[in-house]
């Protein structure tokens, strides 16, 4: 009897328990500067999907993709004011709040897609996002952008001399306007939603982002060459509010962390499914797309170092931590 009597009130209590949970309805806000459709914005409509039925309908998530709640700057100030629930960014825009992110800008970082994983998903990316609370900020995980390559109006690059002279949008930080100056190109710093404007207008000849990206802000329409860089890899980080993260149950937490890192396997594996079909697509959207000689990739990374080495000097502990995970991957 007493047994059976202890068994009911612990089963209370734990009804008691996730009903409190849940006793208000939570609406959160997830924004992006990604189209519809975007593997990114993918990866957001499967962590809604997660969000919500884990909780039974309590938590609500309202996606906003393409830029609508602003740019990227916009949105950072927007989680630490607490208006704005949830943003995926690309991670080395978060340099503008702890200067140790630009080190996920820094040109030929990483050799693939396996070791951004490792480095992203264990101590170090970690230990980055933990960095970011003190800001208002907390990390939930890493989605992939991917791979950037170049794009522009004017010509085929069949080497990197070919570079020289195009004006160049690029993600507004420092160390991408230094890489494009190191290259002989003219940097123009614009937020993601004036790019295809920008393009259309000719006010830049070109642009630099991954194929999934090129391909569903149709970028094809106003860029005819693409070359296969892959010059840089772009982590996004998957950001919420630390205002709302502290004001949420912690069963809604795990909810929360749950659905994040679901959705991370779910929008990697779409991203990487999607980009040999991508490439075609822009092929056959008339996109001209060459790869550059080793050679050429090789001058193509010599000139990046002195850019590496100029922006490693303020983060220099964080990139040796970096450099030091990434040579065990790498025996």
């Amino acid at each position: 009897m007493k047994r059976t009597f202890l068994k009911t009130v612990v089963a209370a209590l734990a009804l008691a328990a996730c009903g409190g949970a849940f006793a208000q309805e939570r609406n959160i806000k997830f924004a992006n500067q990604n189209t519809a459709g975007h593997p990114i914005v993918q990866g957001m409509e499967k962590f809604k999907e997660l969000v919500e039925a884990k909780s039974g309908g309590k938590m609500k998530v309202t996606l906003f993709p393409g830029g609508t709640l602003g740019s990227d700057q916009a949105n950072v100030s927007a989680l630490q004011g607490g208006t704005l629930e949830m943003v995926a960014m690309n991670s080395g825009i978060l340099a503008a709040q702890v200067k140790d992110f630009e080190v996920f800008d820094f040109p030929f970082m990483f050799a693939n897609s396996k070791e951004a994983d490792t480095i992203v998903d264990g101590p170090f990316g970690r230990n980055m996002h933990d960095k970011l609370q003190a800001k208002g900020i907390i990390g939930l995980g890493y989605y992939e952008l991917g791979f950037r390559h170049i794009t522009n109006s004017k010509r085929p690059i069949t080497k990197v001399a070919d570079i020289e002279g195009l004006k160049l949008r690029v993600i507004p930080n420092a160390i991408n306007v230094d890489w494009v100056k190191a290259l002989g190109a003219n940097p123009t710093p614009l937020p993601f939603p004036e790019l295809y404007p920008a393009l259309e207008q000719k006010a830049v000849d070109g642009q630099e982002n991954p194929v999934a990206t090129i391909n569903s802000a149709k970028l094809y329409e106003v860029q005819k060459y693409m070359t296969l860089t892959s010059h840089q890899y772009n982590p996004q980080s998957v950001l919420m509010s630390k205002k709302f993260w502290d004001s949420l149950s912690a069963p809604e937490k795990k909810i929360i962390e749950d659905a994040a890192a679901e959705s991370v396997k779910y929008q990697r594996a779409q991203n990487r499914a999607l980009t040999a079909s991508i490439t075609d697509n822009l092929k056959k959207n008339g996109m001209q797309i060459n790869e550059l000689p080793a050679s050429e990739m090789a001058i193509l990374r010599d000139k990046m170092k002195p850019v590496i080495a100029k922006h490693g000097e303020s983060s220099a502990a964080t990139v040796a931590e970096l450099q030091a995970e990434l040579a065990k991957l790498r025996k």
